[in-house]
């Protein structure tokens, strides 16, 4: 067995995966492409017998896959963050996986990636069970609004109802037109398949929730919720992976755009980096918080109240979720409730 070193960057697609092994110096040693797989990619890297130092491969859909069956067989696999290898690997004039895979396998010669945590299962199953219910809700709003849209080219008006008479409203709206009827009554009958099925994503949420502690302990803290406490549990998957909670709000793009070059320094908008699922759910429970009319005052909606008063509300409702994605964080790391009051502190 060889006792040089190697780096091995591995081009992931649906199908295949194109592979690339460097030495110290650079120079090809290797090259093939296998099945998008890893048991071939494990069983191919170590038919070789090479000393592998690195084993890179871009952030993608089946990355946590396959990153996790390299690391089951005791291989150093590193998942490379996806716009940092981009920004890499698009200097190079012609882009094929053959030559990206030898553009990732350099990057980890030179020690030049930032790499990711890649999700647990359990995390990736909570994150399935709360994306999943997101899209029936959506495909729900979007049936109820083309059929309120339908309507008001007939003079009909759904007006303000609940989810719960919609289906009878919409009935009575349309009883007088018998080929308006025909045609409407099936997207009724979708909705009502769809909000069934939602029911039941639902339930299997508040399920989850209510059986996990860390869920039970986000929850004391206000405007978060069980959706909230949930996906923020997916998202995070282990605290330990930020040295400093007030690296939270940073790595989900809920802090400014710095730029700054000689005597200019501008500050941006967010920077919306990151998980757009957490930032979402932060930003809706900083709403809640800030606006709702129910619930105890606290110290995290006076200084949000403050801050509307300088900077106006849409800016403290930004500025709330960030200082909530820290709260959370420490609430989590430290294994302590939401401190309603300074009494509570000491």
């Amino acid at each position: 067995m060889s006792q040089h070193h190697y780096h091995v960057g591995l081009d992931i697609s649906v199908r295949t995966t194109a592979i690339c092994i460097v030495d110290a110096q650079g120079r090809v040693v290797h090259r093939a492409v296998v099945e998008s797989d890893p048991v071939p990619i494990r069983d191919h890297l170590v038919g070789l017998g090479l000393s592998l130092s690195r084993i890179g491969l871009e952030a993608g859909t089946l990355s946590a896959w396959i990153y996790a069956g390299l690391v089951e067989a005791g291989l150093p696999a590193i998942c490379v963050e996806t716009r940092h290898m981009h920004a890499v690997l698009s200097a190079r004039i012609n882009k094929t996986d053959r030559n990206d895979a030898l553009g990732i396998a350099q990057m980890m010669r030179v020690g030049l990636f930032k790499p990711v945590h890649v999700k647990t299962l359990a995390s990736q199953q909570r994150r399935l069970l709360l994306t999943s219910r997101k899209l029936l809700q959506r495909k729900v709003y979007d049936i109820e609004n083309d059929l309120r849209g339908q309507l008001r080219n007939f003079g009909l008006k759904v007006g303000i109802v609940g989810a719960a008479g919609f289906e009878s409203r919409v009935r009575d709206l349309i009883a007088p037109l018998p080929f308006v009827e025909a045609v409407l009554v099936p997207l009724l009958q979708a909705r009502s398949s769809l909000r069934t099925q939602l029911a039941k994503l639902h339930k299997m949420l508040l399920d989850e929730v209510r059986s996990d502690p860390i869920c039970r302990r986000l929850m004391t803290a206000p405007g978060v919720g069980p959706i909230v406490a949930l996906t923020n549990r997916a998202c995070v998957d282990n605290p330990a992976r930020f040295s400093r909670s007030n690296c939270v709000g940073a790595h989900y793009g809920l802090t400014p755009k710095l730029y700054q070059s000689g005597e200019t320094a501008r500050h941006g908008r967010v920077s919306k980096c990151g998980d757009a699922l957490i930032r979402s759910s932060l930003y809706e429970a900083a709403l809640v918080l800030l606006t709702g009319a129910r619930g105890r005052w606290n110290p995290l909606k006076a200084w949000g109240v403050a801050v509307a008063k300088r900077r106006g509300m849409q800016k403290a409702i930004v500025a709330v979720a960030r200082k909530l994605a820290i709260v959370l964080h420490r609430m989590w790391r430290d294994g302590v409730d939401f401190r309603w009051s300074a009494a509570q502190s000491a």
